[in-house]
């Protein structure tokens, strides 16, 4: 039986906040890859892709998520996760992967800082391109998806440990 709950989706649904109310919920640690990172590099995601490139930042966070082999755990990953097979058949090996899905209106207006977030993309793509290209990678390695454009933190949260608990997960 899996034993983690893992949150994929775009930069501004809602992964690290539902995730810290999921974990209380379910009595598991908390953990956010873009906080791992930041706290093994001892700088922001913005400055590494800044200094070293977006794909440094994916590949840091390839290493990152491969390190993660404990249970009882809701694990919110950066949204650029998907684009490394090897992470996810890893998550998806060690947890449920919920996609917490934004239609992208909604996004924008809760992504304020898109140039300034340490958002891992080439530099030519815009959040339009960002949020096409991912959507169908988060439908790709997702157990479940979870429309989160209107539903309060709460009301997600409830979903999720709904299916956690008709499913029988954990």
């Amino acid at each position: 039986m899996k034993k983690n709950i893992t949150l994929i989706g775009m930069p501004g649904s809602g992964k690290s906040t539902i995730g810290v109310i999921l974990s209380k919920q379910l009595s598991f640690d908390f953990i956010d890859t873009d906080i791992l990172i930041q706290k093994m590099y001892q700088t922001t995601l913005q400055n590494i892709v800044d200094e070293k490139g977006y794909m440094k930042l994916r590949e840091i966070e390839k290493n990152t998520i491969l390190s993660i082999n404990s249970s009882k755990n809701v694990i919110a990953t950066g949204g650029s996760a998907v684009y490394e097979n090897e992470s996810m058949l890893h998550l998806k090996n060690i947890s449920y992967v919920i996609f917490l899905k934004v239609d992208f209106d909604t996004l924008t207006k809760r992504v304020k800082d898109f140039d300034k977030r340490g958002i891992a993309k080439a530099k030519h793509q815009t959040f339009s391109d960002l949020y096409d290209e991912r959507n169908i990678l988060y439908g790709k390695y997702s157990d479940f998806t979870i429309e989160n454009s209107s539903a309060t933190h709460e009301e997600t949260v409830h979903k999720i440990v709904e299916y956690i608990k008709t499913k029988n997960l954990i």
